[in-house]
């Protein structure tokens, strides 16, 4: 049986802290790699994030198929926002 989970945006590693950029809310979507309906792996990278002073991969949680994406390249994005839906087996 299916089911539809949300991933979310991680917390920010703790470098990330020492540096300002998360703590002021400068962090955007620097690039979408996937779209809807297409099938990912756990730990494929859905989006990357640029803070001004460095770009991060952030991965998928979970193996399945992208029901939603809910960024687009150059949204500004917070610790616990939805990225996307998947439907996971």
């Amino acid at each position: 049986m299916s089911r539809i989970v949300e991933i979310r945006m991680p917390k920010y590693p703790e470098c990330w802290d020492s540096c300002g950029s998360c703590r002021t809310g400068d962090v955007f979507v620097q690039s979408v790699l996937v779209h809807a309906g297409e099938r990912v792996m756990r730990d494929d990278t859905l989006i990357v994030l640029e803070t001004g002073k460095v770009a991060l991969d952030i991965p998928s949680p979970h193996e399945g198929a992208i029901v939603e994406l809910r960024v687009e390249e150059g949204d500004p994005i917070d610790e616990g926002e939805v990225i996307a839906t998947i439907e996971i087996d």
